[in-house]
């Protein structure tokens, strides 16, 4: 890390495992960059760990200045103290933070502290309408509130994971109706059961592939297959 005009910035150079997120190189990854690179800087890559505030902007005293965290290291603080010591179990996100903010977050840490950050990563595909994600920024948000009032938890649920996590999903009525009849069907297959004798070796078996699916990188679609096919 290295401090220019109130800030505090890390060295991208510096870590050799930059990029093991993405499986890019740091050059590759600056390519087609949206803004000018800050003349603090002594690399386009470097990332902000501490920056000066305004007297509008929270601020805190250091040893730059009156100032505030970055983004990213603010993340890394988070974990660590809600999660302890590291690494932690799961990191989770959207696809479109893999890069910067979880090539910035695991640089960080894994620097300071000398061990992984997490050891699974799973990254969620987008939710989109019309092959749009969906924004705030666009203004084509459904709320999940809205969702749950209209169709019921369950149905969101059997939504959401209808498609693999890691792939984009498309989200419409038509999508929400299939789920509702899918958590119907469910429901009636279910009635007047005695659920508490053991499984058949029918049953047994598909529950093994139910759970051989989840183990696969939470495959959620194969796993209701497994469900719908024993139904």
């Amino acid at each position: 890390a290295y401090a220019a005009e109130g800030h505090v910035l890390f060295a991208v150079a510096s870590f050799a495992e930059y990029g093991q997120l993405s499986g890019r190189a740091p050059a590759d990854m600056l390519a087609g960059a949206r803004a000018d690179v800050a003349p603090y800087k002594r690399d386009a890559g470097d990332f902000v760990l501490w920056k000066p505030s305004s007297p509008e902007l929270p601020g805190w005293p250091s040893p730059w200045g009156i100032g505030r965290p970055g983004w990213h290291i603010e993340c890394s603080a988070m974990a660590e103290n809600e999660f302890g010591e590291l690494p932690f179990t799961i990191h989770g996100g959207g696809s479109d933070l893999v890069f910067p903010h979880h090539e910035n977050e695991i640089a960080q840490s894994e620097a300071a502290r000398g061990k992984p950050l997490a050891r699974i990563w799973m990254h969620n595909g987008m939710i989109e309408t019309d092959q749009a994600k969906m924004s705030k920024s666009d203004g084509n948000i459904f709320q999940l509130h809205e969702a749950i009032d209209r169709y019921g938890a369950e149905a969101v649920v059997s939504y959401l994971i209808s498609g693999h996590y890691r792939q984009p999903l498309a989200f419409g009525p038509a999508q929400l109706e299939e789920a509702v009849a899918r958590v119907d069907r469910l429901r009636n297959f279910l009635r007047g059961r005695d659920l508490v004798t053991e499984p058949g070796e029918e049953a047994g078996s598909a529950v093994d592939r139910f759970r051989d699916a989840l183990a696969d990188d939470f495959n959620t679609p194969r796993a209701m297959g497994e469900l719908f096919d024993l139904v």
